[in-house]
C-alpha cells in the first residue's frame, strides 16, 4: 500500500489529503498528536484513505483528532503553543478570513447592530474558532480570533471569545454535520422570534430547498448554559433555529453557507410581510410540488423534518385566511400547539361565529 508521509505537520488539512491523493497514495502516516481538520477527515473516508498515527488504536481511526479525549491520555493534549499553532496554522487563516468577510456582509445587511452577533466553525474535533466579544461584526480583524475547546474553554488568541459560545458548541455536539455556524439579529426574522411564531412553508421554493420548516426555540437568558441547551431538541432536523425574544441561529458547511442561510430566511419573512399588505391570498406551492422540492433538498444533504412526512402534512397552512404565520410545530390538519399560546381550529371557529353573530345582530337592530 503506497503511504504519504505527514509526520511533519500537526494540523493535517484538505489540501494535504488532496496532493496524497494525487500522488496514489492510499495511507497517511502522521505524528502522534496530529489533528486531521473535518474537511481532511471528509476527503479521507470519501478517498478511502487510511490513516496510520495517533496515540493510540482509536485515533488511528479517526485520524488524530481523538488524543484529547483519549483515556489516560491527557499528556497527549496539545500545549498552549501548539493551539496557537492550531489558530494561526494555513487553514485556519483561510477561515479567519471568511469569518471577517462574512461579519461584514451580516453589518452591511444590517443583521447585527452594535457588538451583536458571532460566528464559528470547528476546525477540528474538540477545536472551534470563533469571534471575540464586544467587538462590532464590520470592524472584526482575523488576529482577534480565538479558538475554543468544545467545553467553552479558549485555547488560544489574545481577545478574549463570544460570550455566547456556549450556543454554537450545543450545535456541534449534536450534529456532526455542522462545521459552521452564525448567530445574528434579522430584522425580519427575529419579528417572527418575539411575537411566538414562524412563517408558513411551501410559498417560495428557494426558501424551501435551503431553509424550510424552521423551528422557535424557548427564551433564555442569552450566553447562560440553559440558553445553549435550548436548541438541542431542534438542530438535527432544522439548519435554522429562530431564538424566541433574541434573533436566529443557523448551521451549515461553511461560514458563507450558514450565512446565506440567514439571508435567505430573513429575506423570506420580509417577502412574506410586504405580501401580506397586498391585502390578497399567498399563494401556496402544492404538497405533491413541495414534495420535489424536498427531494432535491435531501440530494442535497439538508435537513428538514417533514423528510419522512405523508404529502398531506408537508405545508404548515395558517391558521387563519391569510396569515403569514403558525404556531410552531404545527403542520396541516394536524393540532394547534396549545402550550404554545396557538388557538385550535374549532376555537377558531367559535370564535369566528360568536364575532358573525354579534355584527349581524347589530345590524338588525338586536343589540
Amino acid at each position: 500500500m503506497k503511504s504519504f508521509d505527514l509526520r511533519q505537520f500537526r494540523v493535517i488539512t484538505l489540501e494535504d489529503v488532496e496532493n496524497a491523493v494525487k500522488a496514489g497514495a492510499k495511507e497517511l502516516l502522521v505524528q502522534p498528536r496530529a489533528i486531521l481538520t473535518p474537511s481532511a477527515k471528509d476527503a479521507c473516508t470519501a478517498k478511502g484513505i487510511q490513516i496510520k498515527g495517533g496515540c493510540c488504536d482509536s485515533c488511528a481511526t479517526t485520524g488524530g483528532g481523538g488524543c484529547v479525549s483519549c483515556s489516560g491520555a491527557s499528556s497527549s493534549a496539545p500545549s498552549a503553543t501548539e493551539w496557537d499553532k492550531i489558530l494561526n496554522s494555513p487553514e485556519a487563516e483561510k477561515i479567519k478570513a471568511e469569518i471577517v468577510d462574512v461579519g461584514r456582509k451580516l453589518w452591511m445587511r444590517q443583521y447585527v447592530d452594535g457588538n451583536g452577533g458571532n460566528i464559528s466553525y470547528r476546525i477540528a474535533d474538540n477545536a472551534v474558532i470563533c469571534t471575540p466579544t464586544l467587538t462590532s461584526k464590520a470592524d472584526l480583524r482575523a488576529q482577534d480570533m480565538c479558538l475554543v475547546d468544545l467545553d467553552g474553554k479558549q485555547l488560544a488568541g489574545s481577545a478574549a471569545r463570544t460570550s455566547e459560545i456556549l450556543l454554537h458548541l450545543e450545535i456541534y455536539k449534536a450534529v456532526p454535520e455542522a462545521k459552521a455556524c452564525v448567530h445574528c439579529h434579522p430584522a425580519h426574522a427575529t419579528a417572527y422570534a418575539i411575537t411566538g411564531r414562524v412563517p408558513i412553508t411551501c410559498v417560495i421554493p428557494e426558501y424551501e430547498v435551503f431553509v424550510g420548516k424552521v423551528a422557535l426555540s424557548p427564551y433564555e437568558t442569552p450566553g447562560t448554559k440553559k440558553f445553549a441547551e435550548t436548541v438541542i431538541p431542534f438542530v438535527k432536523n432544522h439548519n435554522t433555529v429562530l431564538l424566541a425574544n433574541h434573533g436566529i441561529i443557523c448551521w451549515a458547511d461553511t461560514v458563507t453557507h450558514a450565512e446565506w442561510f440567514v439571508e435567505v430566511t430573513d429575506t423570506y419573512c420580509w417577502t412574506l410581510m410586504l405580501a401580506n399588505q397586498l391585502g390578497s391570498p399567498i399563494t401556496h406551492i402544492s404538497p405533491m410540488h413541495n414534495e420535489d422540492l424536498l427531494k432535491i433538498k435531501k440530494t442535497l444533504g439538508l435537513p428538514d423534518a417533514r423528510h419522512d412526512m405523508k404529502e398531506c402534512q408537508l405545508c404548515d397552512l395558517p391558521e387563519f385566511p391569510g396569515s403569514i404565520a403558525v404556531v410552531p410545530g404545527v403542520v396541516s390538519g394536524g393540532p394547534a400547539a396549545s402550550a404554545s399560546g396557538g388557538a385550535s381550529s374549532s376555537d377558531v371557529e367559535a370564535i369566528v361565529k360568536s364575532v358573525t353573530d354579534a355584527v349581524m345582530a347589530a345590524f338588525s337592530g338586536k343589540s
